[in-house]
Protein backbone atom coordinates (compact mmCIF):
# COMPACT_ATOMS: atom_id res chain seq x y z
CA UNK A 1 0.00 0.00 0.00
CA UNK A 2 1.41 3.63 -0.67
CA UNK A 3 2.94 5.48 2.21
CA UNK A 4 0.09 7.62 3.59
CA UNK A 5 1.55 11.29 4.67
CA UNK A 6 1.63 12.83 8.11
CA UNK A 7 1.05 15.94 8.70
CA UNK A 8 0.34 18.10 11.81
CA UNK A 9 -3.38 18.50 13.25
CA UNK A 10 -4.67 22.05 13.44
CA UNK A 11 -6.09 22.88 17.47
CA UNK A 12 -9.08 21.11 17.80
CA UNK A 13 -11.73 23.83 19.44
CA UNK A 14 -14.09 22.08 22.09
CA UNK A 15 -16.12 23.15 24.11
CA UNK A 16 -17.17 21.37 27.30
CA UNK A 17 -19.61 23.68 28.13
CA UNK A 18 -21.79 23.28 25.72
CA UNK A 19 -25.27 21.68 25.36
CA UNK A 20 -23.83 19.90 21.75
CA UNK A 21 -22.95 16.49 22.76
CA UNK A 22 -18.62 16.59 22.43
CA UNK A 23 -18.63 13.56 19.58
CA UNK A 24 -20.52 16.10 17.10
CA UNK A 25 -18.35 18.87 18.48
CA UNK A 26 -15.78 17.08 16.76
CA UNK A 27 -17.22 15.56 13.78
CA UNK A 28 -18.52 18.83 12.65
CA UNK A 29 -14.64 20.30 13.19
CA UNK A 30 -13.20 17.89 11.02
CA UNK A 31 -16.02 18.39 8.86
CA UNK A 32 -14.95 22.22 8.43
CA UNK A 33 -11.32 21.65 8.45
CA UNK A 34 -11.53 19.46 5.91
CA UNK A 35 -13.91 21.74 3.69
CA UNK A 36 -11.66 24.60 4.28
CA UNK A 37 -8.28 22.56 3.10
CA UNK A 38 -6.18 22.39 6.89
CA UNK A 39 -6.79 18.69 6.46
CA UNK A 40 -5.44 17.60 2.98
CA UNK A 41 -7.22 14.41 1.67
CA UNK A 42 -4.56 11.47 2.59
CA UNK A 43 -3.49 13.30 5.44
CA UNK A 44 -2.80 11.14 8.73
CA UNK A 45 -4.88 11.79 11.43
CA UNK A 46 -4.22 11.03 15.51
CA UNK A 47 -5.27 7.38 16.47
CA UNK A 48 -8.68 7.85 18.66
CA UNK A 49 -6.63 6.93 21.81
CA UNK A 50 -3.66 9.50 21.09
CA UNK A 51 -6.32 12.45 20.67
CA UNK A 52 -9.05 11.81 23.68
CA UNK A 53 -5.51 11.96 25.09
CA UNK A 54 -4.10 15.48 23.91
CA UNK A 55 -7.99 16.60 24.06
CA UNK A 56 -8.34 15.73 27.96
CA UNK A 57 -11.81 13.74 27.76
CA UNK A 58 -13.30 10.00 27.33
CA UNK A 59 -11.94 8.11 24.04
CA UNK A 60 -15.57 7.09 23.60
CA UNK A 61 -16.79 10.37 21.66
CA UNK A 62 -13.59 10.43 19.83
CA UNK A 63 -14.87 6.62 18.48
CA UNK A 64 -18.16 8.28 18.08
CA UNK A 65 -17.25 10.90 15.82
CA UNK A 66 -14.28 9.05 14.17
CA UNK A 67 -17.32 6.40 13.02
CA UNK A 68 -19.85 9.56 11.67
CA UNK A 69 -16.80 10.60 9.76
CA UNK A 70 -16.19 7.35 8.09
CA UNK A 71 -19.69 6.21 7.44
CA UNK A 72 -19.47 9.99 5.84
CA UNK A 73 -16.90 9.55 3.73
CA UNK A 74 -14.78 12.10 5.35
CA UNK A 75 -11.79 9.57 6.98
CA UNK A 76 -10.77 6.32 5.72
CA UNK A 77 -9.22 3.70 7.51
CA UNK A 78 -6.27 1.50 6.54
CA UNK A 79 -5.19 -1.64 8.12
CA UNK A 80 -1.54 -1.01 10.21
CA UNK A 81 -1.63 2.48 8.34
CA UNK A 82 -4.09 4.17 10.71
CA UNK A 83 -7.13 6.75 9.67
CA UNK A 84 -6.47 9.37 7.13
CA UNK A 85 -8.92 12.00 5.42
CA UNK A 86 -10.16 10.22 2.83
CA UNK A 87 -8.34 10.63 -0.63
CA UNK A 88 -11.82 10.87 -2.58
CA UNK A 89 -14.38 13.15 -1.09
CA UNK A 90 -17.54 12.08 -2.58
CA UNK A 91 -18.54 15.16 -5.14
CA UNK A 92 -22.18 16.15 -3.90
CA UNK A 93 -20.14 17.89 -1.04
CA UNK A 94 -18.56 21.16 -0.91
CA UNK A 95 -14.86 21.10 -0.72
CA UNK A 96 -14.20 24.42 -1.56
CA UNK A 97 -11.73 26.43 0.90
CA UNK A 98 -14.62 29.01 2.79
CA UNK A 99 -13.85 33.02 1.75
CA UNK A 100 -11.50 34.34 4.30
CA UNK A 101 -12.12 37.75 5.25
CA UNK A 102 -9.57 40.13 3.67
CA UNK A 103 -8.50 43.42 5.05
CA UNK A 104 -7.59 45.72 2.47
CA UNK A 105 -3.94 47.56 3.05
CA UNK A 106 -3.47 50.98 3.28
CA UNK A 107 -1.49 52.18 0.37
CA UNK A 108 0.74 55.07 0.00
CA UNK A 109 0.30 58.23 -1.85
CA UNK A 110 2.05 56.46 -4.97
CA UNK A 111 -0.03 53.83 -4.83
CA UNK A 112 1.67 50.81 -3.22
CA UNK A 113 2.62 49.71 0.27
CA UNK A 114 5.47 51.69 1.70
CA UNK A 115 9.13 49.78 2.13
CA UNK A 116 12.41 51.72 3.39
CA UNK A 117 14.51 53.64 0.98
CA UNK A 118 17.24 50.69 0.97
CA UNK A 119 14.96 47.97 0.12
CA UNK A 120 14.17 49.88 -3.54
CA UNK A 121 18.34 50.75 -3.61
CA UNK A 122 18.63 46.82 -3.55
CA UNK A 123 15.98 45.91 -6.24
CA UNK A 124 17.84 45.01 -9.81
CA UNK A 125 16.32 44.47 -12.93
CA UNK A 126 14.74 41.02 -13.75
CA UNK A 127 18.46 38.63 -13.64
CA UNK A 128 17.12 36.80 -16.28
CA UNK A 129 20.89 35.42 -17.32
CA UNK A 130 20.63 33.51 -13.69
CA UNK A 131 17.16 31.64 -14.91
CA UNK A 132 18.66 28.32 -15.73
CA UNK A 133 21.95 26.75 -15.14
CA UNK A 134 23.54 26.06 -18.35
CA UNK A 135 26.51 27.46 -19.97
CA UNK A 136 28.05 29.63 -19.04
CA UNK A 137 26.80 30.64 -15.02
CA UNK A 138 29.35 32.57 -13.45
CA UNK A 139 30.79 31.54 -9.88
CA UNK A 140 29.47 28.06 -10.48
CA UNK A 141 32.90 25.56 -9.66
CA UNK A 142 32.75 22.23 -11.30
CA UNK A 143 30.76 20.35 -8.88
CA UNK A 144 30.93 17.01 -10.98
CA UNK A 145 34.05 16.55 -10.11
CA UNK A 146 34.18 17.41 -6.41
CA UNK A 147 34.78 14.55 -4.15
CA UNK A 148 31.09 13.95 -2.80
CA UNK A 149 31.49 10.18 -2.09
CA UNK A 150 34.60 11.33 0.25
CA UNK A 151 32.63 14.17 1.60
CA UNK A 152 29.28 12.20 2.31
CA UNK A 153 31.37 9.88 3.86
CA UNK A 154 32.47 12.39 6.54
CA UNK A 155 29.04 14.22 6.62
CA UNK A 156 27.64 10.41 7.59
CA UNK A 157 30.40 9.59 10.47
CA UNK A 158 30.27 13.24 11.90
CA UNK A 159 26.31 13.00 12.01
CA UNK A 160 26.41 9.94 13.70
CA UNK A 161 28.42 10.65 16.27
CA UNK A 162 27.11 14.38 17.22
CA UNK A 163 28.69 15.52 20.68
CA UNK A 164 27.04 18.24 22.82
CA UNK A 165 29.42 20.46 21.97
CA UNK A 166 28.18 20.22 17.80
CA UNK A 167 24.60 20.12 18.60
CA UNK A 168 24.62 23.34 20.68
CA UNK A 169 25.37 27.00 19.77
CA UNK A 170 28.43 27.99 19.07
CA UNK A 171 30.85 30.64 19.46
CA UNK A 172 29.92 33.42 16.91
CA UNK A 173 33.63 33.74 15.76
CA UNK A 174 33.45 30.02 14.52
CA UNK A 175 34.97 26.63 15.50
CA UNK A 176 37.92 26.94 17.47
CA UNK A 177 39.63 23.98 15.08
CA UNK A 178 38.30 25.03 11.82
CA UNK A 179 39.91 28.54 12.48
CA UNK A 180 42.63 26.68 13.55
CA UNK A 181 43.55 24.83 10.04
CA UNK A 182 42.11 27.71 7.92
CA UNK A 183 44.92 30.46 9.50
CA UNK A 184 47.55 27.46 8.89
CA UNK A 185 46.29 27.45 5.34
CA UNK A 186 45.95 31.03 4.55
CA UNK A 187 49.10 31.34 5.84
CA UNK A 188 51.19 28.76 3.63
CA UNK A 189 49.12 29.29 -0.02
CA UNK A 190 48.16 33.26 0.35
CA UNK A 191 50.68 34.54 2.51
CA UNK A 192 47.98 36.21 4.92
CA UNK A 193 49.66 37.02 8.52
CA UNK A 194 46.90 35.63 11.20
CA UNK A 195 45.97 33.27 14.11
CA UNK A 196 43.21 31.36 15.01
CA UNK A 197 42.26 34.15 17.18
CA UNK A 198 41.26 36.38 14.18
CA UNK A 199 39.55 34.04 11.89
CA UNK A 200 35.61 34.70 11.91
CA UNK A 201 33.90 32.04 10.38
CA UNK A 202 31.12 33.05 7.85
CA UNK A 203 27.74 31.77 5.77
CA UNK A 204 29.71 33.12 2.73
CA UNK A 205 31.35 35.98 1.24
CA UNK A 206 27.96 37.76 1.16
CA UNK A 207 27.56 37.74 5.04
CA UNK A 208 31.37 38.48 5.05
CA UNK A 209 30.25 41.47 3.52
CA UNK A 210 27.31 42.78 5.37
CA UNK A 211 29.79 42.36 8.50
CA UNK A 212 32.39 44.51 7.69
CA UNK A 213 29.59 47.34 6.38
CA UNK A 214 27.71 46.98 9.66
CA UNK A 215 31.02 47.14 12.00
CA UNK A 216 33.10 49.17 9.75
CA UNK A 217 30.41 51.81 8.62
CA UNK A 218 28.00 54.45 9.77
CA UNK A 219 24.80 55.58 7.66
CA UNK A 220 26.45 57.89 4.81
CA UNK A 221 29.75 57.44 5.29
CA UNK A 222 31.63 56.94 1.88
CA UNK A 223 33.13 53.45 0.32
CA UNK A 224 35.59 53.13 -3.01
CA UNK A 225 34.21 50.41 -5.64
CA UNK A 226 35.96 49.40 -8.32
CA UNK A 227 34.05 50.03 -11.42
CA UNK A 228 32.96 47.97 -12.85
CA UNK A 229 32.58 45.70 -9.60
CA UNK A 230 30.66 43.19 -8.41
CA UNK A 231 27.33 43.96 -7.67
CA UNK A 232 26.67 41.59 -4.32
CA UNK A 233 29.12 44.16 -3.13
CA UNK A 234 27.01 47.11 -3.85
CA UNK A 235 24.37 45.39 -2.07
CA UNK A 236 25.73 44.57 0.74
CA UNK A 237 27.32 47.79 1.60
CA UNK A 238 24.37 49.93 0.68
CA UNK A 239 22.27 47.79 3.48
CA UNK A 240 24.55 49.67 5.88
CA UNK A 241 23.45 52.61 4.35
CA UNK A 242 27.17 53.00 2.74
CA UNK A 243 27.24 56.14 0.04
CA UNK A 244 29.52 54.29 -2.76
CA UNK A 245 31.80 56.29 -4.96
CA UNK A 246 32.97 54.28 -8.28
CA UNK A 247 36.65 53.93 -9.00
CA UNK A 248 37.84 53.20 -12.48
CA UNK A 249 40.09 49.95 -13.27
CA UNK A 250 42.47 49.20 -15.78
CA UNK A 251 45.24 47.44 -16.28
CA UNK A 252 47.04 47.74 -13.12
CA UNK A 253 43.60 47.64 -11.05
CA UNK A 254 41.95 50.06 -9.30
CA UNK A 255 43.20 53.55 -9.84
CA UNK A 256 44.13 54.69 -6.44
CA UNK A 257 45.31 58.56 -7.91
CA UNK A 258 42.02 59.02 -8.98
CA UNK A 259 40.20 57.47 -5.92
CA UNK A 260 42.19 59.93 -3.74
CA UNK A 261 40.52 62.68 -5.87
CA UNK A 262 37.26 61.89 -5.88
CA UNK A 263 36.70 60.23 -2.37
CA UNK A 264 39.55 61.34 0.17
CA UNK A 265 37.12 61.04 2.53
CA UNK A 266 35.95 57.62 2.24
CA UNK A 267 35.79 55.44 5.03
CA UNK A 268 36.50 52.08 3.07
CA UNK A 269 37.70 50.59 0.20
CA UNK A 270 36.48 47.51 -1.41
CA UNK A 271 39.01 46.01 -3.85
CA UNK A 272 39.41 41.80 -5.67
CA UNK A 273 43.38 42.86 -5.92
CA UNK A 274 44.14 39.17 -6.70
CA UNK A 275 41.60 38.72 -9.49
CA UNK A 276 39.48 41.28 -9.90
CA UNK A 277 35.74 41.16 -10.82
CA UNK A 278 34.77 41.08 -13.70
CA UNK A 279 37.48 41.94 -15.56
CA UNK A 280 39.91 39.56 -14.32
CA UNK A 281 43.69 41.74 -14.16
CA UNK A 282 45.67 41.01 -11.25
CA UNK A 283 46.47 44.83 -9.15
CA UNK A 284 49.96 45.82 -9.70
CA UNK A 285 52.63 45.62 -6.92
CA UNK A 286 53.01 49.77 -7.07
CA UNK A 287 49.14 50.28 -6.47
CA UNK A 288 49.10 48.21 -3.96
CA UNK A 289 51.45 50.11 -1.98
CA UNK A 290 49.80 53.52 -3.08
CA UNK A 291 46.58 52.24 -1.54
CA UNK A 292 48.26 50.62 1.85
CA UNK A 293 49.72 53.94 1.84
CA UNK A 294 46.64 56.16 1.22
CA UNK A 295 44.37 53.75 3.94
CA UNK A 296 46.95 54.53 6.73
CA UNK A 297 47.40 58.23 6.15
CA UNK A 298 43.25 58.26 5.86
CA UNK A 299 42.16 56.17 8.65
CA UNK A 300 40.51 54.05 6.41
CA UNK A 301 40.02 50.27 5.76
CA UNK A 302 40.37 48.57 2.85
CA UNK A 303 37.96 44.67 2.14
CA UNK A 304 40.12 42.90 0.33
CA UNK A 305 37.84 39.94 -1.64
CA UNK A 306 40.08 37.12 -2.63
CA UNK A 307 36.93 35.11 -4.16
CA UNK A 308 38.97 32.23 -5.92
CA UNK A 309 42.31 33.19 -5.92
CA UNK A 310 43.36 29.56 -5.59
CA UNK A 311 43.23 29.53 -9.52
CA UNK A 312 45.79 31.03 -11.28
CA UNK A 313 47.21 29.54 -14.44
CA UNK A 314 50.04 31.60 -15.87
CA UNK A 315 51.96 31.59 -12.61
CA UNK A 316 51.69 30.74 -9.27
CA UNK A 317 49.13 32.80 -6.75
CA UNK A 318 49.56 35.65 -5.70
CA UNK A 319 50.17 36.65 -2.07
CA UNK A 320 47.75 38.49 -0.44
CA UNK A 321 47.12 42.31 -0.24
CA UNK A 322 46.69 41.25 3.54
CA UNK A 323 50.46 39.85 3.89
CA UNK A 324 51.91 43.33 2.95
CA UNK A 325 50.65 45.23 5.30
CA UNK A 326 52.27 47.00 8.12
CA UNK A 327 49.16 48.92 9.47
CA UNK A 328 46.38 46.29 10.07
CA UNK A 329 43.83 48.31 7.52
CA UNK A 330 43.05 44.83 5.60
CA UNK A 331 39.92 43.15 6.27
CA UNK A 332 40.86 39.66 4.05
CA UNK A 333 37.47 38.15 3.20
CA UNK A 334 37.39 34.47 1.79
CA UNK A 335 34.85 31.87 0.62
CA UNK A 336 34.34 28.24 0.26
CA UNK A 337 32.04 28.40 -2.19
CA UNK A 338 34.13 28.03 -4.99
CA UNK A 339 36.74 25.95 -4.38
CA UNK A 340 33.85 23.44 -2.56
CA UNK A 341 30.21 23.78 -3.27
CA UNK A 342 28.26 27.06 -2.93
CA UNK A 343 25.31 24.99 -1.15
CA UNK A 344 28.01 24.36 1.83
CA UNK A 345 27.19 28.12 3.17
CA UNK A 346 30.82 28.91 4.29
CA UNK A 347 33.02 31.52 4.35
CA UNK A 348 35.72 33.27 6.79
CA UNK A 349 37.34 36.84 7.30
CA UNK A 350 40.46 36.99 9.05
CA UNK A 351 40.54 41.14 11.18
CA UNK A 352 42.88 42.87 12.59
CA UNK A 353 42.97 41.68 16.53
CA UNK A 354 42.11 45.03 18.09
CA UNK A 355 39.11 45.05 15.85
CA UNK A 356 38.30 40.97 17.53
CA UNK A 357 36.08 42.33 19.74
CA UNK A 358 33.92 44.29 17.15
CA UNK A 359 33.59 41.66 14.78
CA UNK A 360 32.42 38.94 17.34
CA UNK A 361 29.21 41.45 18.39
CA UNK A 362 28.85 42.17 14.72
CA UNK A 363 28.36 38.70 13.52
CA UNK A 364 27.01 37.66 16.70
CA UNK A 365 23.72 40.21 16.09
CA UNK A 366 23.59 39.16 12.74
CA UNK A 367 23.69 34.94 12.13
CA UNK A 368 24.93 34.00 15.76
CA UNK A 369 26.94 31.41 14.06
CA UNK A 370 27.13 28.87 11.14
CA UNK A 371 26.56 25.19 11.22
CA UNK A 372 28.75 23.65 13.25
CA UNK A 373 28.55 20.21 11.65
CA UNK A 374 29.37 21.80 8.37
CA UNK A 375 32.64 23.37 10.59
CA UNK A 376 33.46 19.78 11.71
CA UNK A 377 33.82 18.05 8.42
CA UNK A 378 35.15 20.68 7.27
CA UNK A 379 38.00 21.32 9.61
CA UNK A 380 38.33 17.38 8.86
CA UNK A 381 38.44 18.03 5.21
CA UNK A 382 41.58 20.61 5.27
CA UNK A 383 43.31 18.39 8.14
CA UNK A 384 43.34 15.09 6.17
CA UNK A 385 44.75 16.75 3.00
CA UNK A 386 41.83 16.71 0.94
CA UNK A 387 41.35 20.06 0.36
CA UNK A 388 44.44 20.91 -1.00
CA UNK A 389 44.22 17.55 -2.80
CA UNK A 390 41.13 19.06 -4.62
CA UNK A 391 42.54 22.60 -5.42
CA UNK A 392 45.15 21.06 -7.12
CA UNK A 393 43.08 18.87 -9.25
CA UNK A 394 40.54 21.71 -10.27
CA UNK A 395 43.21 24.03 -11.16
CA UNK A 396 44.47 21.34 -13.79
CA UNK A 397 40.53 20.98 -14.63
CA UNK A 398 39.94 24.73 -14.87
CA UNK A 399 42.96 25.28 -17.33
CA UNK A 400 41.93 22.83 -19.54
CA UNK A 401 38.22 24.65 -19.80
CA UNK A 402 39.83 27.50 -20.16
CA UNK A 403 41.46 27.11 -23.22
CA UNK A 404 38.26 25.15 -24.60
CA UNK A 405 36.36 28.24 -24.47
CA UNK A 406 39.12 30.39 -25.89
CA UNK A 407 39.04 27.86 -28.67
CA UNK A 408 35.40 27.55 -29.24
CA UNK A 409 35.37 31.48 -29.19
CA UNK A 410 37.33 32.06 -31.55
CA UNK A 411 35.95 29.58 -33.89
CA UNK A 412 32.74 30.52 -33.50
CA UNK A 413 32.58 33.78 -32.44
CA UNK A 414 36.04 35.41 -33.58
CA UNK A 415 36.29 39.33 -32.90
CA UNK A 416 32.98 39.79 -32.43
CA UNK A 417 33.78 39.08 -28.02
CA UNK A 418 37.68 40.39 -27.33
CA UNK A 419 38.23 38.27 -24.77
CA UNK A 420 40.02 39.58 -21.63
CA UNK A 421 41.17 38.73 -17.91
CA UNK A 422 42.11 34.81 -18.55
CA UNK A 423 44.87 34.92 -16.31
CA UNK A 424 42.81 32.93 -13.22
CA UNK A 425 39.40 32.24 -11.70
CA UNK A 426 36.40 30.36 -13.22
CA UNK A 427 35.34 33.18 -15.48
CA UNK A 428 36.45 35.27 -18.16
CA UNK A 429 35.29 38.45 -19.81
CA UNK A 430 35.13 39.50 -23.13
CA UNK A 431 34.02 43.19 -24.85
CA UNK A 432 31.28 43.70 -27.35
CA UNK A 433 31.55 45.35 -30.32
CA UNK A 434 30.37 49.36 -29.98
CA UNK A 435 26.95 49.22 -29.97
CA UNK A 436 25.82 45.63 -29.05
CA UNK A 437 23.42 45.72 -26.12
CA UNK A 438 24.74 43.41 -23.68
CA UNK A 439 21.71 42.69 -21.64
CA UNK A 440 19.73 42.11 -24.61
CA UNK A 441 22.57 39.56 -25.91
CA UNK A 442 22.32 37.78 -22.40
CA UNK A 443 18.46 37.50 -22.31
CA UNK A 444 18.15 36.36 -26.00
CA UNK A 445 20.89 33.83 -24.62
CA UNK A 446 18.56 32.55 -21.79
CA UNK A 447 16.07 31.60 -24.33
CA UNK A 448 18.51 28.93 -25.79
CA UNK A 449 19.67 27.61 -22.58
CA UNK A 450 22.83 29.73 -21.99
CA UNK A 451 23.66 31.82 -19.17
CA UNK A 452 25.75 34.70 -19.76
CA UNK A 453 26.21 37.85 -17.66
CA UNK A 454 26.20 41.44 -19.04
CA UNK A 455 28.83 43.71 -18.31
CA UNK A 456 27.08 46.94 -17.95
CA UNK A 457 24.78 45.91 -14.52
CA UNK A 458 28.93 45.86 -12.50
CA UNK A 459 29.02 49.38 -13.10
CA UNK A 460 27.96 52.07 -11.09
CA UNK A 461 29.02 55.08 -13.23
CA UNK A 462 28.47 55.01 -16.68
CA UNK A 463 29.46 52.02 -18.38
CA UNK A 464 32.35 52.34 -20.32
CA UNK A 465 31.89 49.22 -22.80
CA UNK A 466 29.29 46.61 -22.94
CA UNK A 467 30.03 42.82 -22.75
CA UNK A 468 30.05 39.66 -21.43
CA UNK A 469 31.07 37.24 -18.66
CA UNK A 470 31.22 33.70 -19.16
CA UNK A 471 32.02 31.57 -16.55
CA UNK A 472 33.27 27.99 -17.23
CA UNK A 473 33.92 26.12 -13.96
CA UNK A 474 30.46 24.02 -14.23
CA UNK A 475 30.34 23.33 -17.91
CA UNK A 476 31.64 19.95 -19.40
CA UNK A 477 33.66 20.59 -22.65
CA UNK A 478 30.49 19.33 -24.81
CA UNK A 479 28.48 22.43 -23.11
CA UNK A 480 31.24 25.18 -23.79
CA UNK A 481 31.00 24.17 -27.40
CA UNK A 482 27.29 24.06 -28.06
CA UNK A 483 26.94 27.19 -25.43
CA UNK A 484 29.22 29.15 -27.43
CA UNK A 485 27.71 28.30 -31.05
CA UNK A 486 24.24 29.14 -29.12
CA UNK A 487 26.34 32.42 -28.13
CA UNK A 488 27.13 33.63 -31.62
CA UNK A 489 23.67 32.83 -32.64
CA UNK A 490 22.89 35.11 -30.38
CA UNK A 491 25.20 38.16 -31.93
Amino acid sequence: MQRIPAGFLPPVAMDVGSDTPMYQQLSDWFRRAISSGQLRPGQRVPSTRSLASELGISRIPVLGAYEQLQSEGFLETFTGAGTCVARAIPSDMTIERKRQIRVEPVASAGGSRRTSQRAKLLRQPEPTWLANMGAFRVGVPALDAFPSALWSRLVSRHARHLSPETMGYGDPMGHLPLREAIAEYLGAARAVRCDASQVLITTGSQQGLQICAHVLLDAGERVWMEDPGYPGAHQALRTAGAELVPVPVDAEGIDVAHGARVGADARAVYISPSHQFPLGMAMSASRRMQLLRWAASHDAWIIEDDYDSEYRFGSPPLSSLQGTDTNDRVIYLGTFSKVMFPALRLGYLVVPKDLVADFHAGRDAIDTFSSMLYQSVMTEFIRDGHFARHIRSMRTLYMEKRAAVHDAIRRYIGDRLEVIGTEAGMQLAGYLPPGVDDVAVSRKAATVGVSVRPLTPCYLASPKRAGLILGYGGVSPEQIDEGVRKLSQCL
